[in-house]
């Protein structure tokens, strides 16, 4: 029985991943942590049913010490990840991350805290199976059409931009790619931003509207021919085939994997 505790149960995709371990004969939800103090006891909160008996903490080392998860599943803010998958490790948790906007440094400070001690993590951009296919198709299509650019749509709630899924699939892409600034070498932005985000010379485009909920198109260019591979995610239902297979690998790692495509 892997013993799990979920950062962010209020959240859309906190509820799912709550109602996911619950339903799992092979995993126990033995905490959640809660920015706010709402309850007690998920029983009293109005998102879940009252036969959801687990603890509801606002202290992330109270609820290490007293609960002892194995796992942690962080699904908070880009704000918090950093310091609770740092707390994480230090307790001997191994978190399974789903919150993006790490950056460089942070990811490099975690996963040598993670080799050094001989712990498991895993940082997922994202945790549905057709994205992590969508990001592998891509990286195989750069080597043979290397003009190439990324658009994600997102509900207008999300906080970071560009996505982590669509940073993960650049840097994948960037690996297949040969490095060069794409579009006319004299082409000017009337509107400042209008070419999107210049990663390694290709371009990532940010949509955020009401009613999407996690979708992206990769577009390669080519002499009379474009490839679009493309992947939508239309409810959260999508992410939690990825979630339970991190918690159960996540326990059998000694290191940190970055990317859902590392343990498929």
């Amino acid at each position: 029985m892997i013993k799990v505790a979920i950062a962010g149960p209020r959240g859309r995709m906190g509820q799912e991943a709550v109602h996911t371990i619950m339903k799992q004969e092979g995993m126990e939800l033995v905490a959640v942590l809660d920015h706010r103090e709402i309850a007690n006891n998920l029983s009293d909160y109005d998102q879940f049913p009252d036969t959801y008996d687990v603890v509801a903490y606002t202290d992330l080392n109270e609820l290490f010490t007293q609960k002892k998860p194995q796992v942690l599943i962080d699904l908070t803010t880009p704000e918090a990840v950093y310091t609770h998958a740092k707390l994480a490790l230090e307790h001997g948790v191994r978190p399974v991350i789903g919150t993006t906007g790490f950056t460089d440094e942070q990811l490099q400070q975690l996963q040598k805290y993670a080799s050094a001690n001989k712990i498991g993590a895993i940082i997922a951009p994202n945790f549905a199976v057709g994205a992590v296919l969508m990001m592998k198709f891509a990286a195989m299509a750069a080597q043979y059409m290397p003009d190439v650019e990324i658009i994600e749509l997102h509900h207008d709630q999300k906080l970071d931009a560009p996505s982590g899924t669509a940073v993960k699939t650049a840097q994948l892409i960037q690996e297949n790619r040969p490095s060069h600034k794409q579009g006319h070498p004299d082409e000017k932005e009337t509107i400042p931003g209008a070419r999107g985000a210049d990663f390694d010379g290709m371009r990532i485009h940010s949509v955020r509207l009401p009613g999407l909920v996690a979708h992206q198109e990769v577009l390669f260019g080519g002499e009379g021919q474009l490839l679009t591979i493309r992947h939508d995610s239309y409810n959260r239902g999508s992410f939690m085939s990825g979630v339970k297979l991190c918690v159960e690998k996540v326990v059998e790692l000694d290191h940190l994997v970055y990317g859902l495509e590392n343990i498929l």
